[in-house]
């Protein structure tokens, strides 16, 4: 190189800097420097030349480290990152790029090192922000709970952005509602949601995670509340007005020693949220507008989620609210049954509950579960606790009854699972269908994918009453199948499901022999007991638990013949009512019950074949059944003034609350209810 051209570098490089260069000896003192020097920067030729950069309080020994490496191997460095605040060059810490190359003479001789700097303090700290909003992404808004959520945007902003972050909700937020329209201009009640401090040795907070606060108007909170953009103050002073109106904020940002300030509306979709406070305390530098960009995008990602779980909390809110008018508060008072429930809806899901009479002092007992949670799931199980109502008055035995909501099952999971929702779990259900019968002590029971019952006996035996299951509704086919079961008088029969068990109905079965083997007090005692016992902390799902505990007709309850086909069986079936309705102190019944038993008993003479067999049942009401061979229905039929028969039905229904059929096992029954007088 020409000697010019190399004199003209050098003078370049040392009077027109644009990268900061040091020139140093075998010793690492200074020999020269430029004006943009960082470690020298500030500094006079004759302060600094002779002297260390630890002398001039540059003090970094990974840097020291690092130079000394390459005076001993000659090996250039290249990038050499450090962070750290220079002696007299800009506040707050800076970010270099160091560069170091070994100087020697042409004998090779060393004579020192020159180290080039590159201040890149302003791309270091857009990178950080990119990766702080990066972990934002992944970070902010993984559960659907509105504290959870504001305690992450508090924990990726401090120390990543600021050295303490409060973060503040509407106290309305919390309960799943939000404030009218509009600036919110009269004080405002926050409640503390998230805080995190760098060092929490130095900032105190006076209103800690769950505290409430009364923000006044003034403040820069309230500003930025009311017209819903961030508020930046750079360095706090003495000539701001707002602490005088809110008094107590100023002297928590006093005590910490906050020099910047930035408040950050929460605000999602329209609906205002709460406020995100960022400070600033002793030695970071203040915040700037870049800080500021970054802020309002962690906050409003933290706002959508914070709103996601306002608004899960409103719908499932609504959902308890609609499940509890969906299944029944106070169980019927049934001959057959005493019952008790525990009931514990706290996931807004689908579990329900019944007691259904039926004809002939006979009671259904159901317990069923909807797959999912809220809206949806619940009025699905309004849906169906419907449909087994409707279907039990039918008569339908339990594996029918199954197989009909089965099919209904699937028709509304079909509804519910829009085209866009494809890979959403389909709806499904399970159920329990038990009939007992207090006439003959029996049990009919069928299951669709729920526990079984567990049956405790007077004798103090308690066991599983096994029983195949089917399908769960709403999935595969249907295929169901009934168990019968003798259930003796004062035996408690238990229905529940997987909420309540946390487990299998075999691995909990202790905990059922202790509660149902030997009962104390009320029935309503051994089910809280029994609760209590199953669920020693607070369920996750639904909890449920039906007891019912059962009894027998006994003879002045219940009367039953059979008569035989032929045709004087009419007229017996009149005295045979006449003198039990006696024997009852319900002759007032007589006329009207003898002539419903007298033409039932002829309908199935006319129809049958066989035995016929009549049966009384006092209850509530007076139950007239009669029961034949013929699966065939009868059907009310208006006969004409001209025709000889076709009325008895026609009378029967005129003289009776109710009427019925419903198959057996050898063929139908026909009932009917008068009221007792």
């Amino acid at each position: 190189m020409h000697p010019d051209y190399a004199a003209a570098l050098i003078h370049a490089l040392f009077t027109q800097p644009p990268i900061g260069l040091h020139v140093l000896d075998p010793d690492l003192r200074i020999v020269r420097f430029n004006t943009a020097a960082p470690g020298a920067q500030g500094f006079s030729e004759s302060e600094a030349v002779g002297r260390t950069l630890a002398d001039l309080g540059f003090v970094a020994d990974d840097v020291d480290r690092m130079l000394r490496g390459v005076l001993a191997t000659g090996e250039p460095v290249s990038n050499f990152q450090y962070e750290g605040r220079l002696p007299r060059g800009p506040d707050g810490v800076r970010a270099l790029a160091i560069s170091a190359f070994r100087l020697q003479s042409a004998d090779g001789r060393i004579l020192g090192v020159a180290a080039t700097v590159v201040d890149i303090t302003e791309q270091h700290r857009a990178q950080r922000r990119l990766e702080l909003l990066y972990r934002a992404g992944e970070q902010i808004g993984t559960t659907l709970d509105v504290f959870r959520t504001a305690q992450e945007l508090a924990d990726i902003a401090a120390p990543g952005l600021a050295d303490a972050v409060a973060v503040d909700v509407l106290d309305t937020v919390l309960h799943g509602e939000a404030p009218a329209p509009g600036p919110l201009l009269n004080p405002v009640t926050l409640r503390r949601a998230g805080f995190r401090a760098a060092a929490p040795e130095a900032v105190r907070t006076s209103y800690e995670v769950g505290g409430v606060r009364v923000m006044r108007y003034g403040s820069p909170y309230a500003q930025s509340l009311t017209d819903l953009r961030p508020r930046l103050i750079r360095r706090l002073g003495t000539d701001e007005r707002w602490p005088t109106r809110d008094p107590v904020a100023a002297q928590i940002l006093r005590d910490a020693g906050a020099h910047s300030l930035m408040a950050v509306p929460l605000a999602a979709r329209g609906v205002v949220l709460g406020i995100a406070a960022f400070f600033r305390t002793e030695g970071s530098p203040p915040f700037e507008d870049a800080d500021l960009s970054v802020a309002a995008d962690l906050v409003a990602r933290a706002a959508v989620c914070i709103d996601n779980a306002r608004r899960y909390t409103r719908e499932h809110t609504l959902a308890r609210l609609t499940q509890r008018s969906l299944v029944p508060t106070r169980l019927p008072t049934h001959t057959a049954v005493e019952t008790a429930y525990t009931y514990l809806p706290v996931a807004s899901s689908g579990a329900w509950y019944d007691v259904i009479p039926l004809s002939g002092a006979r009671v259904a007992l159901v317990a069923g579960d909807v797959s999912g949670r809220g809206m949806g799931t619940v009025t699905t199980m309004g849906r169906l606790r419907t449909a087994v109502t409707a279907f039990a008055a039918m008569d339908l035995p339990p594996d029918e009854l199954l197989e009909r909501l089965h099919s209904l099952t699937g028709e509304l999971a079909r509804d519910s699972l829009p085209a866009q929702d494809e890979h959403r779990p389909a709806l499904t259900a399970t159920c329990l269908y038990t009939v007992y019968d207090p006439s003959d002590g029996s049990c009919v029971l069928s299951r669709a994918g729920h526990p079984p019952p567990v049956l405790g006996v007077p004798d103090g035996t308690v066991r599983i009453i096994e029983s195949p299951t089917g399908p769960v509704l709403g999935r595969g086919a249907s295929s169901y199948t009934t168990t019968r079961v003798d259930v003796p008088e004062g035996s408690i029969l238990a229905l529940h499901n997987t909420g309540l068990l946390q487990g299998t109905t075999e691995s909990r079965l202790p905990l059922y022999r202790e509660a149902l083997g030997r009962p104390t007090g009320t029935l309503q005692d051994t089910c809280d007991a029994l609760a209590a016992a199953l669920l020693p902390e607070p369920p996750d799902d639904d909890a449920l638990l039906l007891l019912a505990r059962t009894r027998a007709l006994g003879p002045d309850e219940l009367a039953s013949w059979t008569l035989a086909n032929a045709p004087e069986s009419a007229a017996q079936a009149r005295r045979l009512v006449s003198g039990r309705l006696a024997e009852w102190d319900l002759s007032d019944l007589d006329f009207t019950t003898g002539l419903i038993a007298s033409e039932l008993v002829t309908n199935a003479l006319r129809y049958s074949e066989g035995p016929i067999e009549l049966r009384l049942i006092r209850d509530a009401v007076l139950t007239c059944e009669v029961t034949d061979s013929s699966n065939a229905s009868p059907h009310l039929r208006h006969a004409e003034d001209d025709d000889e028969g076709g009325r008895g039905l026609y009378l029967v229904a005129q003289f009776t609350q109710d009427w019925g059929t419903r198959r057996t096992e050898r063929g139908k029954t026909i009932w009917t209810e008068q009221t007792l007088h």
